[in-house]
């Protein structure tokens, strides 16, 4: 046997290797989207440093989703703080309100706050991590830039993590979550220094993108338009070229999070995708 035969055969053992020892997914993996609130918009140019949307507003909503993968719960994104519930609160160009909270809309499906295994969180804004004091008990899993970021500003949002109390996987690149590929947080820098996305592969409803913050409307997805509160401009435009090159090889279903029609493309709470 040649060296190059030897050579091409032990690189095809080492490429078959993953998929052979891979786990399958659960049959009875189950999507639920979750409202996290709503905010009205009233200068929807904060959303482009090019000037797009001037004289525009907007109501936009605030989801998050819990993803049930076996015996196990991965809740991503945790919304408005319970404090906003009931009641609403003007910042600036944001007027922002909460109905129910994370803990009363997941006791309606059987879910205790303690059943929840993962917090996933697709960036550090307080939108996207208002809730996650509710969950103490869960592993959280953020980005390894915007947990330092969080950090560094002693907020309380994260503080049973911080302080040793609670298990933090600060996350850099890609990380699947359950290791067989059906939950999969995607790199996607550039709205905050570690932003990520979400893919989950359902039995039936087959590959759903959940975009965190990458996108925030419709209209900024179609111009790949840029917040001007980016951090950083061009890794923002990368990961948009990467989001959608994931979206057309899979034939995933894209949702906007803070999309109204994009969320509905998802059953209403609470039913679930499957």
């Amino acid at each position: 046997m040649t060296r190059w035969l030897k050579l091409k055969i032990a690189l095809a053992a080492l490429a078959a290797a993953p998929a052979a020892t891979a786990a399958a997914p659960p049959a009875d993996m189950a999507l639920w989207r979750l409202d996290c609130g709503s905010v009205l918009v009233t200068d929807l140019d904060v959303f482009s440093d090019s000037f797009a949307y001037v004289g525009q507003k907007k109501t936009l909503t605030d989801s998050c989703y819990l993803i049930r993968h076996g015996g196990q719960y991965l809740l991503w994104d945790t919304g408005f703080p319970v404090e906003l519930a009931g009641r609403s609160e003007v910042d600036g160009p944001f007027t922002a309100s909460l109905g129910a909270t994370l803990a009363a809309q997941l006791a309606r499906i059987g879910v205790r706050p303690e059943q929840v295994t993962y917090v996933g969180v697709s960036h550090r804004h307080d939108d996207h991590t208002g809730q996650l004091p509710a969950f103490p008990k869960a592993i959280l899993l953020i980005g390894a830039g915007d947990f330092e970021t969080l950090k560094q500003r002693k907020s309380d949002r994260i503080a049973p993590w911080a302080s040793g109390g609670g298990k933090v996987e600060p996350v850099t690149g890609d990380r699947d979550v359950f290791g067989d590929g059906s939950v999969v947080m995607l790199d996607m820098p550039g709205h905050t220094e570690a932003h990520h996305s979400l893919l989950v592969r359902l039995p039936q409803t087959g590959p759903v993108l959940l975009s965190g913050d990458l996108y925030h409307f419709t209209e900024n997805r179609q111009s790949g338009g840029v917040p001007s509160f980016n951090t950083n401009r061009g890794q923002t435009m990368a990961s948009m070229a990467r989001f959608e090159a994931i979206a057309r090889n899979l034939r995933a279903k894209v949702v906007i999070q803070h999309e109204p029609a994009d969320v509905a493309k998802l059953p209403a709470f609470p039913a679930a995708a499957r």
